[in-house]
Parts: structure tokens; C-alpha cells; sequence
């Protein structure tokens, strides 16, 4: 097999599947949808969330990139696609609740901790560390509490996720939403190995199991 041909295999075991008995469900999901969870996970292959929630199609709305990062709200310059997907689903979609999922072996946090790419050249990897450039002070405060060791590298994973979870609380129609409860924050983190899910306490933010 090679490119996408275990793709459109998959596809057609789908179709003569889970399409054929959920048939009814996708006929509905055509119509529209109205997930109220929003997953902002990471791009990483091995931690997709809808195999670790086990959800079905229009439950979640989800949005992957590296290291699961939120940036801060700000509307100068570019193109903002996670800002525009997290607009999308608490204004359009009105989701209740947000969860940031970290996870175990998560490369762009270990090139974070590491200083990996810095000072690479566009296509070396530029745009990757400026992207987790997010977690500069993040991890400044890992290395001087843990060194940069297996334990930093969790840190700064679980440490990521409660950066994420500040930067969307600078976004106005979040503020609005958390400030009436319409809206509710959380923090997870996955370990691929054991698959472990620990939850992030909104006070003290240490991990605990699910």
C-alpha cells in the first residue's frame, strides 16, 4: 500500500459498516450540528480524541494543532485559525464547555523545553518555534523548578495545557460566557503508554486521574 490507499480502504470498510448502521445518525448530521464540548488537542498521530473519548461523529468539535496551544486574543496580522475556530464554536455553536488535552511524549512541548528550533530558518523549523514560542515563561519556570529532564518534559506538557487554558480565558466572548456560566474551562492530559487520563484541578492546577 502506499499514499492514501489505507485511507480508501478504511473508507470503504466505514461505508459498509458504521455508515450502513448509523445510517439514521448521519442522515441527521447532514442537517446540521450542535456538539457542546470543544477539544483543543494536539496534532500528534497518536492521540486522536475521538479514539481516547470514544465519541461519536457531531459530538465534539475539535481542533488539533502542535502541543495543543491557544494563542492569546489579539486581531493584528495573519490568519488566526485557532482563534477563529474557538470564536466559531462559542459564539455559533455555543459549546459549554472547552477542554485543552495535552499528552505524554508530546514532541512540540519537548522542542519547547529543549530550544530545538530556535534561530531555524522557514522550512528548518521557523515557524514551529514560533508557535510554541507561547510556552517561553512556561518554560523558563520548568527549568529552574525541574531541570530538563523526563519529569521537566511532563511538567512542561501539563504546564502547556494551563497556558493554553489563560490565553482563552483573554478572549472577550469567553470572559463573557465563563462570567454568567454559560461557559466552563478544563485541562486534561493523556498518557499514551498506560492510558492514563488525568484532569486538571481549576485551583491548583495539578493533574489528578479521571
Amino acid at each position: 500500500m502506499t499514499g492514501i490507499s489505507p485511507l480508501i480502504d478504511g473508507y470503504h470498510r466505514f461505508k459498509s459498516a458504521n455508515w450502513v448502521t448509523e445510517r439514521q445518525r448521519w442522515e441527521t448530521l447532514a442537517k446540521g450540528q450542535s456538539p457542546k464540548i470543544m477539544i483543543i488537542a494536539c496534532s500528534d498521530s497518536r492521540v486522536d480524541p475521538a479514539t481516547v473519548f470514544d465519541v461519536a461523529p457531531g459530538q465534539t468539535f475539535v481542533v488539533r494543532n502542535v502541543a495543543a496551544l491557544v494563542p492569546p486574543y489579539e486581531t493584528g496580522g495573519g490568519y488566526h485559525g485557532v482563534s477563529s475556530a474557538l470564536e466559531f464554536a462559542v459564539t455559533q455553536l455555543e459549546v459549554t464547555d472547552v477542554l485543552v488535552l495535552g499528552h505524554a511524549s508530546c514532541g512540540g512541548c519537548k522542542a519547547a523545553l529543549s530550544r530545538t528550533f530556535e534561530g531555524s530558518e522557514h522550512g528548518a523549523g521557523a515557524f514551529i518555534d514560533a508557535w510554541i514560542s507561547m510556552l517561553a515563561d512556561a518554560r523558563d519556570d520548568v527549568i529552574a523548578e525541574k531541570g530538563d529532564g523526563d519529569d521537566a518534559v511532563t511538567e512542561m506538557e501539563q504546564r502547556a495545557v494551563g497556558v493554553s487554558l489563560e490565553n482563552l480565558k483573554t478572549f472577550p466572548f469567553v470572559q463573557e460566557r465563563l462570567a454568567d456560566g454559560r461557559l466552563n474551562l478544563h485541562g486534561g492530559w493523556f498518557g499514551i503508554a498506560k492510558g492514563d487520563l488525568l484532569i486538571r484541578d481549576p485551583e491548583t492546577g495539578a493533574f489528578n486521574p479521571a
